[in-house]
């Protein structure tokens, strides 16, 4: 079952990243292009999370990444919200 989730929240991060690559191809706002990346990232966490050891010192890093992740999101929020005054 928990291969299941793993599987089904990659999935749904890559739906996510191109709908958010859609919206950025059509209006070439960076806000778009960040949250895309973000959520790309996010389904190589998963896959690279499902590849490691329970055990693996590796996995520290993987996490590492993922708050890497939501620091990139927080900056586009920010930006975005900068660039509109």
């Amino acid at each position: 079952m928990n291969d299941f989730l793993n599987g089904a929240t990659m999935l749904a991060s890559v739906a996510v990243a191109l709908y958010f690559l859609r919206y950025w191809r059509t209006t070439r706002d960076r806000f778009f292009l960040a949250f895309a990346l973000a959520f790309a990232v996010f389904a190589v966490n998963r896959v690279v999370l499902f590849s490691l050891d329970e055990d693996s010192e590796a996995r520290t890093y993987v996490y590492l990444l993922r708050s890497l992740v939501f620091l990139l999101i927080a900056a586009a929020v920010v930006d975005k919200n900068v660039r509109r005054r």
